[in-house]
C-alpha cells in the first residue's frame, strides 16, 4: 500500500491519476476531503495533518512505501512523517526535494531540501531522492501580472534553465513507486529544452494570442515579486535573490536524460504545458 502526501497540489494530483492508471493500491492524507473531490475514487482517502503527529498514525497503517512531499521552508512535517514510517515499519520513501540541493555549503533555496534529505537518510529507511528543478507551473504566478499589467517582471535576464512539466515529475515518481530498483537512488529531473524568461513569455504569448512585454526587474522587491507577487517571508525572500543571481550567471541552464531514461520518452516541452494548460492563460485576455 502506497501513501502520497500533498496529494491536492499540482504533482499530487498529477501522481494520484499515474497512480491510478498502474491500479495501484494508494492511499492519500489529506487536511481537507473536499479539496479531494475530483480525484479517482479508488485513491482511498485518510483524513490527517503532518503538523500534527497524532492524526498520522491511522493513515500510516498498512503503508510499506510512502511518497513525502513537503511545502514551505521548515522541515517538521517532514520530521513527523518520517518518525511516523519508522513506526509504521515502511519500506520505502520517495522524496521530493529540488535541484537545488547542490554545493558546499547548498545555496539557502536548497537548504531546507537538504535537511530534509538527511532527516531521511539518518531514519534508515531505503529511499528515493527527486530533485526536480523549476515547474512550468511556475508560469503561472506571472498570471496576474500579464493580466493586470501587461508585462512580466524577469529576474534572470540571461539566464536559461529547463523547466519541468509537473506531471512528469509525477510520472517518474510513480514508476519509482510501484517498481523495484530504485531505493537508494537520487534522480535530477529536468525539463528537455533550456530557456530564457523572454523566450518563455513569448511562447505564452503565441498561445493566449496576446502580446506580453518582459520587463527587467529592477530591485531586490521586483525580484521577490517575480516569483511571489504577494511577497515572501524574509527567508524565503533572501533565497529568492541568491537563487536569481545564480540563475543569472548561468547561461547554458542544466538539463538531464533522467526523464528520458526513467520513462522512455521526452519530457513535455514548455509548449506542449500551455497548450494543455490554455484554459488557465486564456483569461488573461479578458478585461
Amino acid at each position: 500500500m502506497i501513501l502520497a502526501t500533498g496529494a491536492t497540489g499540482r504533482i499530487g494530483r498529477e501522481l494520484v491519476r499515474e497512480l491510478d492508471e498502474r491500479n495501484a493500491e494508494f492511499r492519500i492524507l489529506v487536511r481537507d476531503p473536499s479539496r479531494a473531490a475530483d480525484l479517482p475514487a479508488s485513491a482511498e482517502r485518510v483524513v490527517g495533518d503532518l503538523d500534527e503527529p497524532a492524526t498520522l498514525t491511522p493513515a500510516f497503517d498498512g503503508i510499506d512505501r510512502l511518497f513525502l512531499l513537503t511545502p514551505g521552508i521548515g522541515v517538521a512535517q517532514a520530521a513527523n512523517a518520517v518518525t511516523a514510517a519508522r513506526t509504521a515499519g515502511v519500506r520505502h520513501i520517495v522524496l521530493l526535494s529540488s535541484i537545488w540541493v547542490f554545493g558546499d555549503p547548498v545555496p539557502a533555496m536548497g537548504r531546507w531540501h537538504h535537511e530534509r534529505e538527511q532527516l531521511l537518510r539518518m531514519s534508515g529507511i531505503p529511499s528515493t531522492v527527486l530533485r526536480p528543478g523549476g515547474f512550468t507551473t511556475n508560469a503561472l504566478e506571472w498570471v496576474p501580472s500579464i493580466h493586470k499589467e501587461g508585462f512580466v517582471l524577469d529576474a534572470i535576464g540571461p539566464g536559461r534553465s529547463a523547466p519541468i512539466d509537473p506531471a512528469d515529475i509525477a510520472a517518474v515518481a510513480a514508476l519509482v513507486l510501484t517498481e523495484d530498483g530504485h531505493a537508494g537512488q537520487t534522480y535530477v529531473l529536468t525539463g528537455n529544452e533550456t530557456l530564457t524568461i523572454a523566450e518563455q513569455v513569448e511562447i505564452i504569448a503565441d498561445t493566449i494570442g496576446r502580446d506580453i512585454e518582459v520587463r527587467a526587474a529592477a530591485s531586490p522587491e521586483e525580484i521577490v515579486r517575480s516569483r511571489y507577487p504577494a511577497g515572501a517571508p524574509k527567508p524565503l525572500a533572501d533565497a529568492i535573490l541568491e537563487a536569481a543571481a545564480i540563475m543569472r550567471a548561468d547561461t547554458t541552464g542544466v538539463r538531464t536524460d533522467t526523464v528520458r531514461r526513467l520513462l522512455g520518452r521526452r519530457p513535455r516541452t514548455f509548449t506542449e504545458w500551455c497548450a494543455r494548460n490554455a484554459d488557465a492563460l486564456r483569461p488573461l485576455t479578458a478585461g
